[in-house]
């Protein structure tokens, strides 16, 4: 508030005004009990405390806009971080000593009450875990820490997010296609035209651009073929499997691909078990081992693909590793998005739909960093 030298003048002339008539009133209440004057000593006695009423009040009234002020300061911007905190569209959740808050509306909103989450969630009161499920829905917590004994915990919807990652995918598919579509079609529609003009002329060349017309149309159809493959996966069916077993037929199919060409080695533990879809995990571990085999094949010997298989904690971790000649830093991020592919000759589907099986097995496909090119698959083994 702006500072205004005139109200420090009439608060001076207030106060001096006030003081005379003071000293005039207690004047008289002195000459009146001395007189015996009864009604003017009550008159006076009453006028001394009015004025007496009259001071205080205005050294409270003085004194009050520096705290009113501030408080009122406070209180708008308390109102307005509420405020700002409602339009957060995720729930917000403070813990402290005393237990769970809701601090905005989607929170509120989420746990119905207007303050305390009444009774608190044993997930949230865990630092150790990182999802809840509540009212049907399954939630990610992402916590920080704010003061010693206080953390902040930010619920992200994972179905939320599940879908917004699934539109993404979807445009990217959408993006692919046509680009795929329009390459393979626009030669296919350039030889036609030149066919057509080649039969009018009766040119000898007729027979040789029907021959690459031909094999474009199959180049476009094994496309077709391979996304038809990729979006029409069945759900797995899981069945005791015996992995030296689903290792021999690997190997076998191997050496029948691959000859003498690669080596590949194999390490199972002996009489291992994994509850899994034979027939999936068997595509997914030959789209590993044929592309280890590639990539070896395209460095200087020897040339080797290692295969290892491993049991424990209720997980299956199967590692496929290769001597070739790696992965660009660049490509790393994009080797698992469908018909992305270095090869001249590749489809580009092999990785995205290995991965595929893995996550339709509650597992997962991961490109590890370590200096050889490995691949791992882990998946519940029962």
């Amino acid at each position: 508030m702006a500072y205004n030298p005139s109200h420090r003048w009439r608060a001076a002339a207030g106060r001096l005004g006030s003081g005379a008539a003071l000293v005039m009133a207690g004047a008289t209440l002195v000459l009146a009990l001395q007189m015996g004057w009864w009604a003017t000593l009550c008159g006076a006695a009453l006028v001394t405390a009015w004025i007496i009423a009259v001071d205080c009040w205005s050294v409270l009234r003085a004194a009050a806009p520096i705290g009113s002020a501030a408080s009122r300061v406070a209180d708008a911007e308390a109102t307005s971080l509420r405020s700002l905190l409602d339009q957060v569209p995720v729930p917000l959740i403070r813990l402290d000593t005393t237990g769970a808050r809701a601090i905005n509306r989607a929170a509120r909103s989420l746990f119905d009450t207007d303050d305390r989450i009444l009774p608190s969630p044993p997930a949230l009161l865990d630092p150790a875990t990182d999802r809840l499920g509540h009212e049907g829905r399954r939630w990610r917590i992402s916590a920080v820490n704010t003061a010693p004994g206080q953390r902040l915990l930010v619920l992200i919807d994972v179905e939320a997010e599940e879908r917004a990652a699934e539109g993404r995918a979807s445009d990217e598919m959408i993006d692919i296609l046509g680009h795929e579509l329009l390459n393979g079609l626009s030669p296919i529609v350039s030889l036609a035209d030149s066919a057509v003009t080649a039969a009018a002329r009766g040119d000898v060349v007729l027979p040789d651009i029907l021959a690459t017309l031909a094999r474009r149309a199959e180049s476009l159809e094994g496309f077709t073929r391979a996304y038809r493959t990729l979006s029409r996966l069945p759900d797995p069916v899981p069945a005791p499997v015996s992995l030296g077993d689903l290792a021999d037929d690997l190997a076998r199919l191997f050496a029948s691909r691959f000859g003498a060409s690669v080596a590949l080695a194999h390490h199972v533990p002996l009489d291992a078990v994994a509850c899994v879809d034979r027939d999936q995990v068997t595509q997914a571990l030959w789209a590993l081992l044929q592309n280890g085999a590639e990539a070896a094949l395209a460095a200087p010997s020897p040339c080797q693909v290692d295969l290892s298989m491993a049991c424990g904690a209720g997980h299956l971790t199967v590692r496929v590793c290769d001597t070739g000649p790696g992965i660009k830093a660049s490509n790393r991020v994009r080797i698992f998005r469908p018909f992305f592919t270095t090869k001249p000759h590749g489809s580009g589907i092999g990785l995205s739909l290995a991965r595929r099986i893995a996550r339709a097995h509650g597992g997962d496909l991961t490109l590890l960093a370590l200096s050889a090119t490995t691949f791992e698959l882990r998946l519940p083994a029962s």
